[in-house]
């Protein structure tokens, strides 16, 4: 008994652990098991509230406020517990104490004034342990502040994000997964009162007077890239009419997802590892990527989103929680009397060891924030380095930067600090009109007029026919072949802001051996032009062999062929082939101003 009233008599400096302290009262070991099982009982069932949220539909089509509320919940319950119990303590057991006129197994005794370390004011047990609830709290506080705060900097950074989607949505007249006509419920186009300088004022005003005209003029472009005429609302705010159409685009793509009715023909589980549906953020993510296409519902597999992310850095944005944190246990600690210049002091020291240590790596994290800031290149995009490797950025990192080979056949592995001073050929940013081009030689015996009528056909066809395994028209065209079939455009003619004079057909060259020509067609990216390219030649290949246009072997020696016979062999189709010059034309190939 005197040993225990000689400890409950200590001052607060003489409490070396918490276990020295909670053995001067019950009361507070009591209190202490009462708040680590609560606690614990309110981390199991946050857990389960956790797993339950992130399985509602709610939390995929708001994903903001079910962070909020994941984020906020258990820091609520436990800030809760541990005031219940602070008040308990410091209502219950100080009273008591006052009471006991300080003595006693509960009374925590009183001590001299200037005695503790933190304050000159003398704590009892009791006292102390209430400070330690306190402090939770505070720390528990500074945890959430912490961890809200980044919820709402992301929560803004969408919405600009949402602004600019629809000025996107603008400039391209609405998105392909648009209802009909929707861009023209929201907005009304006014046409010029004047006919622009690229355009005959009587061909202006025959379009004026027909429906398909007017089309046809909205979508038109100066030769400087400018369009026509100006567009009024037809709502009061055409943007939140637009919110609400992207959020029915992903109810439905959501339904679709859990009901079967998708590409895998299974019923998708939301709340799974890894995950199977985009929450509404990762979809318009992934459609903004693809260039606001339509996001096919099970086009992806399992954890594609997750696997596309990783190892991505942390944003300002996440590491702003453990700066807050850091923050609130510094002031804790100046609470409690801790010398912070001292502590300052240490930690400066070393953290000057360690900037030095990891200057290659902090070199190369700045730079991979330089590159995502100004979006010199992303994943997905064709570039050429200066030392001549030419494929597709596979994935970027604070340490390195991965470039697969077009063909599969490597990956270069190149730090990414590296990057940031290279020279790099970028053949996909902002690049949606490249020039596919076909090469071809005729014989000299062969009418060049008829020759380029032929390969004007050849284009006009590639335009019409070829197209990508989701039916768009590789060539970019001022209308699309469809609207023509009374069908929704593929998108082929959208965002071209350039006036297009083709097919194009030059004829470049008199060889050894032949006419030289070229034919040239403008397609969607720089991966189309391959397959373009390869339909042309077979179009060429088809289109000569129905006129007898030939393509002559090389000539080494002197020749010794009979030119009238087969001359004569070629005039026979003459006919046939100046109809397809007066079908068709030439293109600009007959231009007396040229290019």
């Amino acid at each position: 008994m005197a040993e225990e009233e000689e400890l409950a008599q200590s001052t607060v400096g003489e409490f070396v652990t918490v276990s020295h302290l909670l053995a001067t009262s019950e009361a507070l070991q009591i209190a202490l098991i009462i708040m680590a099982a609560g606690i614990i009982g309110t981390v199991i069932a946050y857990r389960k509230f956790s797993s339950w949220v992130g399985a509602q539909r709610f939390y995929y089509q708001r994903p903001h406020i079910s962070r909020f509320l994941r984020r906020a919940v258990l820091p609520v319950f436990v800030i809760i517990l541990i005031t219940v119990i602070n008040v308990h303590v410091q209502t219950g057991i100080l009273e008591r104490e006052e009471d006991g006129s300080g003595t006693g197994a509960g009374g925590g005794g009183s001590v001299e004034p200037g005695s503790g370390p933190a304050s000159e004011e003398t704590l009892t047990a009791s006292e102390t342990f209430a400070k330690i609830l306190n402090t939770l709290n505070i720390l528990v506080v500074g945890y959430t502040i912490a961890h809200m705060i980044p919820i709402a900097l992301t929560k803004h950074e969408r919405t600009g994000q949402e602004r600019a989607d629809f000025d996107a949505w603008f400039e391209m007249r609405g998105f392909a997964d648009d209802r009909d006509g929707f861009f023209h419920t929201l907005y009304k186009w006014i046409p010029p009162k004047e006919a622009p300088e690229d355009m005959a004022r009587e061909e202006f005003e025959r379009l004026l007077k027909t429906e398909k005209g007017v089309a046809q003029l909205e979508k038109f472009h100066t030769s400087k890239g400018n369009p026509l005429g100006a567009y009024e609302k037809n709502v009061k705010n055409p943007f939140e009419r637009w919110k609400k159409s992207e959020r029915s685009k992903y109810a439905k793509y959501y339904k679709d997802c859990t009901s079967g009715k998708n590409k895998t023909g299974l019923k998708l589980k939301p709340g799974v590892r890894p995950a199977e549906i985009f929450p509404i953020d990762t979809w318009r993510e992934e459609k903004r990527l693809a260039g606001h296409e339509p996001i096919i519902p099970g086009a992806h597999p399992p954890g594609y989103a997750d696997k596309k992310r990783e190892g991505l850095p942390k944003s300002t944005k996440q590491l702003l929680p453990a700066g807050i944190f850091a923050a609130t246990v510094l002031g804790v600690l100046g609470w409690w009397g801790v010398d912070l210049l001292v502590l300052a002091t240490a930690t400066g020291g070393f953290s000057i060891g360690l900037g030095l240590a990891l200057q290659e790596t902090m070199k190369n994290y700045f730079a991979y924030l330089r590159i995502r800031k100004d979006k010199v290149f992303a994943e997905g995009d064709r570039v050429q380095l200066d030392s001549g490797y030419n494929g597709y950025v596979h994935k970027i990192t604070p340490f390195v930067t991965y470039i697969r080979n077009a063909l599969h056949e490597s990956i270069a592995i190149i730090p990414t600090s590296s990057l940031v001073s290279a020279q790099i050929i970028n053949y996909t940013k902002d690049n949606e009109l490249v020039p596919a081009v076909v090469k071809v030689g005729v014989s000299y015996l062969n009418n060049p007029k008829q020759v380029a009528a032929i390969l004007v056909k050849v284009g006009e066809r590639a335009m019409r026919e070829l197209t990508d395994a989701r039916g768009r028209h590789l060539v970019r065209q001022r209308e699309c072949p469809y609207l023509g079939e009374n069908r929704p455009s593929c998108g082929c003619d959208r965002e071209l802001h350039v006036e297009l004079m083709q097919p194009a057909v030059r004829f470049v060259n008199f060889n050894d051996s032949s006419l030289d020509f070229e034919l040239w067609v403008y397609v969607r990216n720089y991966g189309a032009q391959f397959k373009a390219t390869t339909d042309m030649r077979i179009m060429i290949y088809e289109e000569f062999m129905r006129y007898d246009i030939r393509i002559p072997w090389p000539i080494r020696t002197i020749y010794q062929g009979d030119e009238k016979r087969e001359g004569k062999e070629i005039g026979m189709l003459d006919e046939e082939r100046n109809k397809v010059i007066d079908e068709c034309g030439m293109g600009d190939l007959a231009r007396s101003d040229g290019d």
